[in-house]
C-alpha cells in the first residue's frame, strides 16, 4: 500500500488520497506535518533528513550525562567524576529491557501506519503510553533498592561507592518521565517525525546545563545536584512529547482518559521489544564486567575511562541514528507492502553509518587530548582516557554497522535472531575474553581490544542472517 502525503493550504487540511483512502494521522492542530513518506520516492534524501535530527537528538541526550560529568569533574573532583561515570553501564543494564519495549512500539506503530490501519495505531499508542509509566514506577523500586549492592558487586571502590549510590538513587526517581519520553519519541519516529523530539531535547538540555551549574557551584550539592538537574530536564522533555501527542489529530492523538492496555498489542510489543531489550541488557552485562575490570585499576583509571566513554558516546549516538532509521524505514515499507525498498534501505544505512563512524571516530581520537581536558585537568586521567580512545574510536564504525543490521532485522519482525547473535558474539565472547586472554595479559589494551573483536564478528553474523532472511522473503509469492 502507498503511504499518504499530507499538505496544508490556507489553514485547512488537504489530504492527498492514494488507494482511495484518507489518512490524517499525526497532524498537529495549526501546524505543518512533521512526517516523512518512507514508502514512496527516492530514499537517500529521506534517510538523511530522518537521520540527522536523530543524530542531534542522541547527542543532546548524551549532553545530559556529559554536563553531569564535566561539572563534577571540574568543580567537585576526580572521585565524583568516577562516581558518576561508574554508574553508566549499571543504569543501562537495569533499564534496557524496558527500553526494548519502546523499540517494539516503534516497529508496531510503523507497520500499522504503513498499512493504514489507524485503529491499530491508536490502540498501540495508548497501550505504549500506559506501559511506559508502569515500567518507570517499577524501575524506581528496582533502582533505589538494588543500586548500592550492585555497585558493590561491580567492585566499586569505597571512596566512590557512597556518591555513586546517591547519584543512581536520585537518577532512578526520574524513571517514569524518562520512559514516557522514550516511548513517546519512538511513536513519533515511527511516522517519520524526528524533528520535534530534537526541539524538546534542545530546550531540556539548556535547562540541564544551567541547573547543573546552579546546584553544584551555588548550592554545593555535588553529585546529588547533577542527578537532580538531569531528572528535572527529563521531566521537561517528556511532558513536551506527551503534549505533542495529546494535541495531534487522527490516529496519533492520545486521549489520556482512554489509556488502557490492549492485550494483543502488548503481546506483539513484547514479542518484538523484549528480545531487543534483552540484547541491550546483554551488551550491558558485558560492559558491567568490563567496568568491573577497569575498577580494579583504581579511581584515576576509572575517571579516564569515564571521560573517554562519554566522548565515544557522541560518536555512538550519531551512528545509532541509522539503527533507528533502518528500523523505521524497514518497518513502514514492510507494512506498506514495499519489501523491494528494504534492500536499498539496508545498503544506504550501512554506507552512511560507516562514513559517519570513521569521520567522527577518528576525529574524536585525534582531538582526544583537548577533549579529555574538558572533563579533567589531571594528566593521568587524560592519559588513561587516551588509551581507551586509541582502540575504541578508531574501530567504532564496526559497532555502528552492526547495530544498523540489527535495525533492519528487527524492522522485518525478527527480534530473537539478533538477540541470540548478540548473546554469543558480544556477551559470551567478551566474558570468555576477560577470563582467558585478559586474565593471561591483564592490561588495559587487551581489555579494550575485546570491543572491536566482538563488533566485527557479530556484524558479520548479522549480515549472514540478513541474507538468509532475504532469501526466505524472495521465495514468497508477491501476493504474500
Amino acid at each position: 500500500m502507498d503511504c499518504v502525503e499530507r499538505t496544508e493550504k490556507g489553514g485547512r487540511k488537504v489530504n492527498r488520497e492514494k488507494a482511495g483512502e484518507v489518512h490524517s494521522a499525526g497532524k498537529t492542530k495549526g501546524s505543518k506535518s512533521y512526517e516523512i513518506d518512507m514508502c514512496n520516492g527516492p530514499l537517500l534524501g529521506k534517510i538523511i533528513f530522518f537521520a540527522v535530527p536523530l543524530m542531534l537528538s542522541g547527542i543532546l541526550q548524551l549532553l545530559f550525562n556529559a554536563a553531569d560529568i564535566v561539572v563534577v569533574g571540574q568543580f567537585v573532583g576526580s572521585q565524583a567524576l568516577a562516581a558518576v561515570g561508574s554508574t553508566g553501564s549499571l543504569i543501562n543494564l537495569l533499564i534496557n529491557v524496558f527500553i526494548g519495549l519502546s523499540i517494539g512500539t516503534n516497529v508496531l506503530v510503523a507497520q500499522y501506519y504503513g498499512a493504514k490501519r489507524e485503529k491499530d495505531v491508536s490502540e498501540t499508542i495508548h497501550t505504549a503510553i500506559l506501559i511506559s509509566l508502569i515500567c518507570g514506577v517499577a524501575l524506581i523500586v528496582i533502582g533505589i533498592s538494588l543500586s548500592r549492592q550492585m555497585l558493590i558487586w561491580m567492585g566499586t571502590p569505597e571512596d566512590v561507592l557512597d556518591q555513586a549510590t546517591l547519584y543512581m538513587q536520585i537518577y532512578f526517581m526520574g524513571m517514569p518521565v524518562m520512559m514516557l519520553y522514550n516511548f513517546g519519541s519512538a511513536i513519533l519516529r515511527a511516522v517519520g517525525d524526528t524533528r520535534r523530539p530534537l526541539y524538546f531535547l534542545f530546550l531540556a538540555g539548556i535547562v540541564n546545563v544551567i541547573l547543573n551549574l546552579f546546584f553544584v557551584i551555588v548550592l554545593n550539592m555535588g553529585v546529588a545536584g547533577v542527578a537532580t538537574a538531569t531528572v528535572i530536564s527529563q521531566v521537561i522533555s517528556s511532558l513536551l512529547v506527551l503534549r505533542c501527542l495529546v494535541k495531534s489529530e487522527g490516529c496519533l492523538h492520545v486521549h489520556l482518559k482512554q489509556l488502557r492496555i490492549h492485550k494483543d498489542k502488548l503481546l506483539r510489543m513484547i514479542r518484538i521489544g523484549v528480545p531487543a531489550g534483552m540484547q541491550g541488557a546483554i551488551f550491558s552485562i558485558s560492559n558491567v564486567l568490563i567496568q568491573s575490570s577497569v575498577n580494579s585499576f583504581g579511581s584515576l583509571t576509572m575517571a579516564g575511562n569515564t571521560a573517554a566513554s562519554n566522548i565515544e558516546g557522541f560518536v555512538y549516538n550519531a551512528m545509532n541514528a541509522f539503527h533507528q532509521t533502518a528500523l523505521s524505514f524497514t518497518s513502514q515499507n514492510l507494512g506498506g507492502g514495499k519489501p523491494e525498498r528494504i534492500k536499498k534501505v539496508a545498503l544506504m544505512c550501512q554506507l552512511l553509518v560507516m562514513i559517519v563512524g570513521i569521520v567522527m571516530g577518528y576525529g574524536a581520537y585525534f582531538l582526544g587530548t583537548q577533549l579529555l581536558h574538558i572533563y579533567s585537568s589531571d594528566p593521568q586521567v587524560v592519559s588513561f582516557g587516551l588509551q581507551r580512545m586509541q582502540i575504541i574510536c578508531t574501530t567504532y564504525f564496526f559497532c555502528g554497522m552492526m547495530d544498523t543490521m540489527v535495525g533492519v532485522l528487527r524492522g522485518l519482525g525478527y527480534s530473537i535472531m539478533p538477540m541470540m547473535v548478540s548473546l554469543i558474539g558480544s556477551c559470551l565472547l567478551r566474558i570468555v575474553w576477560i577470563f582467558t586472554i585478559f586474565a593471561w595479559d591483564s592490561t588495559l589494551f587487551v581489555l579494550y581490544l575485546s570491543y572491536p573483536v566482538s563488533w566485527v564478528l557479530t556484524w558479520a553474523v548479522h549480515v549472514i542472517c540478513y541474507f538468509a532472511v532475504k532469501k526466505k522473503w524472495d521465495r514468497k509469492p508477491a501476493s504474500a
